[in-house]
């Protein structure tokens, strides 16, 4: 087995930021709503009034995905200069941002929960670049792709945590939300106590800092010296081969780029665009339409479903390949899409529909997270060599988190404009990105960071599945 302690310790050590950004994106709730209303009336004696309560609320929501843009900008100074470092300064401002948001009740504050979901994600944009970065860094390649993704099941068993905690029978309710926002100060605390006994990055020590005695740490994380020495050496080709540093001009403009810039693009807003993130964030509302009493237990079920198939996910990108669990995802996501529009548009005249529609969600979230829900976060770590990889994985957050900020602005109206027909976008989407997936996308599993790396180096402005030796269909 490639596997050692400390590579599990550090595998582990990684992935509870996203445990942290997943309970805080499951456990917003109306207690911490009707917070604003009592407090603003307390403060001025006077009501808000509903739509300007739903604004207020709605930015208190909303900044945490703008927070996280801003923060990922930060992601190549960080991880240029720090290296594994970075993640433990990620770390202090979900530290930061929790202490905010849990003061605010005591202070009766709401200028305190708006700042604190504002660090929180600032953390949030650098946590979900860095994580996943440092952990394909840190993995041999054969099991690159299945630890990349525990990132994805950590973030998806946090938002499970965070609705079950955030349950008015547990401490969703008006005494006790300001002790719910206090549990992700657990996993932050662990994090700060165990990543600094693993060790750094050997990527980053030999290709960025050029420390070729200090990249032998490289013994703590593998078994077996054979693969230490191989390792090595790959390191040193693919640090033959790359610029010592770029910069964010010259990431979009080298030409060996193009074509894995437009990959990450088309992936990563396919990904977020293709209706995951309105029916998780709209699933008790679709519930309620469909004449369900509890709609927050069945909630519980999408919760439920989205951890079961990240771990799914997480045997299969390395048996099936990212290619293939790409495309059936996407493909799988245009047909639910579809078929959300039927059942939603035939559902007052054949309420027994409502049972189908439930099917077609759960449906939808396995689609999801069995392909472009983990991959779309991890791919670009694996098409860009070591001095472009921060800014790709830069990029990637940028996308993720302006698509899920980009559909919650736009979700509402475009429902009321179009009702069951706004899955038709989403089916639009879906296709678009199974189309460029399927002619461009080439299979990563298995292979080198040089491998793919010195593919596009050699393939500029030419159809990749074309080129002899690529393997993009295997």
């Amino acid at each position: 087995s490639p596997m050692t302690r400390v590579l599990l310790m550090s595998i582990g050590a990684a992935v509870l930021g996203s445990l942290q950004i997943g309970y805080h994106t499951g456990n917003v709730n109306a207690p911490a709503k009707e917070f604003f209303n009592v407090t603003w009336t307390s403060r001025h004696k006077k009501f808000l009034q509903d739509g300007s309560l739903t604004m207020l609320w709605s930015l208190a929501v909303s900044i945490k995905d703008l927070g996280a843009l801003l923060g990922s900008l930060g992601v190549k100074g960080l991880a240029d200069t720090f290296g594994r470092d970075s993640i433990l300064i990620a770390n202090s401002l979900s530290v930061l941002g929790a202490c905010l948001m849990i003061i605010s009740r005591a202070t009766e504050s709401l200028e305190a929960l708006i700042a604190g979901r504002l660090v929180f994600g600032l953390f949030c944009g650098l946590a979900m670049s860095l994580n996943p970065l440092y952990i394909q860094e840190v993995s041999p390649t054969e099991l690159r792709g299945a630890f990349a993704t525990l990132n994805q099941v950590s973030f998806a068993s946090g938002i499970f945590l965070g609705m079950v905690v955030g349950l008015d029978t547990v401490l969703g309710t008006e005494k006790y939300w300001a002790l719910m926002f206090s549990l992700s100060l657990i996993p932050a605390l662990l994090q700060f106590l165990t990543l600094p006994f693993c060790p750094e990055s050997p990527r980053y020590l030999l290709i960025n800092c050029g420390k070729e005695e200090q990249a032998e740490a490289l013994c703590r994380l593998r078994r077996s010296t054979y693969k230490v020495q191989n390792e090595l050496m790959e390191m040193k080709e693919e640090a033959s081969h790359a610029q010592s540093r770029v910069t964010i001009g010259e990431f979009f403009i080298k030409h060996s780029y193009k074509q894995p810039i437009f990959i990450v693009l088309i992936v990563n807003l396919g990904s977020q665009l293709s209706g995951f993130n309105a029916i998780i964030n709209y699933s008790t509302k679709i519930f309620s339409r469909s004449g369900f009493e509890n709609p927050k237990y069945l909630t519980l079920g999408v919760g439920a479903v989205n951890v079961t198939f990240t771990v799914v996910a997480f045997f299969l990108v390395e048996r099936a390949g990212r290619r293939k669990l790409l495309l059936i995802g996407f493909l799988s996501l245009a047909i639910c899409n579809l078929l959300m529009t039927i059942t939603d548009t035939l559902l007052h005249t054949a309420p027994a529909l409502c049972s189908l529609q439930v099917l077609l969600v759960f449906i939808l979230i396995s689609a999801y997270e069995v392909g472009p829900g983990p991959i779309s976060w991890f791919i670009g770590a694996e098409l860009f060599d070591q001095p472009a990889r921060p800014i790709a994985m830069a990029f990637t957050s940028m996308l993720n988190f302006g698509g899920k900020f980009l559909l919650a602005l736009l979700f509402p109206p475009l429902l009321k404009v179009c009702g069951a027909y706004v899955y038709l976008l989403f089916v639009t989407v879906a296709l678009l990105a199974l189309s460029y997936t399927f002619l461009r996308l080439p299979e990563t599993k298995g292979r080198t960071f040089d491998e793919i790396a010195a593919e596009f180096r050699g393939t500029e402005c030419i159809p990749l599945h074309n080129q002899s030796g690529f393997n993009t269909f295997t």
